[in-house]
């Protein structure tokens, strides 16, 4: 079932793998991605591994919609993916699973068939933004912890004439 949402300003922030466990944590990271990155944004999505409950309630009031990921044990509440309509665009978000390699495989066999602009997803934590035939494939990368990428990373999807996502690269928020 696909969700549908309308954006004034049409600026996405998006997010993945947070890998947070602390309250004062998700409220630092909030703070300095409201503050910054995400200043404009109109919505919030994050494509999984939360690890904490609370992350959402610290961007209150910005909508805030995420799926779970393979390390969200206590959020069950979430959907594994969830198929939105913002602004006129299927977006797609989804954590992923399983190896990296062959990670972009194994989400687009299973949205075959849909006819989707965007897909969001996490858990490699490396940012990735091209496109497949028509579809934008979008990987915010992680702002906490980024294995095996060479930056910690956030993502903005901008929903205009076409949808554009691009990385904002930051600091490292636990130095």
């Amino acid at each position: 079932m696909t969700e549908n949402h309308t954006l004034g300003n049409k600026t996405l922030g998006v997010l993945s793998d947070t890998h947070l466990s602390d309250i004062k944590d998700c409220a630092d990271l909030a703070n300095f991605l409201i503050a910054g990155p995400f200043k404009d944004v109109d919505m919030i999505l994050h494509a999984g591994d939360h690890t904490s409950a609370d992350l959402e309630a610290c961007f209150y009031p910005i909508p805030f919609l995420s799926v779970r990921g393979n390390m969200d044990h206590q959020l069950t509440d979430l959907p594994q993916y969830r198929i939105l309509n913002i602004n006129n665009y299927n977006i797609a978000l989804i954590h992923g699973w399983g190896h990296p390699d062959g990670l972009e495989e194994r989400i687009l066999t299973l949205f075959a068939g849909q006819s989707l602009d965007v897909i969001i997803y996490g858990h490699s934590h490396f940012p990735v933004c091209h496109r497949i035939n028509n579809t934008l494939m979008f990987n915010p990368g992680s702002p906490t912890d980024k294995r095996r990428s060479p930056i910690y990373s956030v993502g903005i999807l901008q929903l205009g004439d076409k949808v554009q996502g691009f990385h904002v690269e930051i600091d490292n928020l636990s130095s």
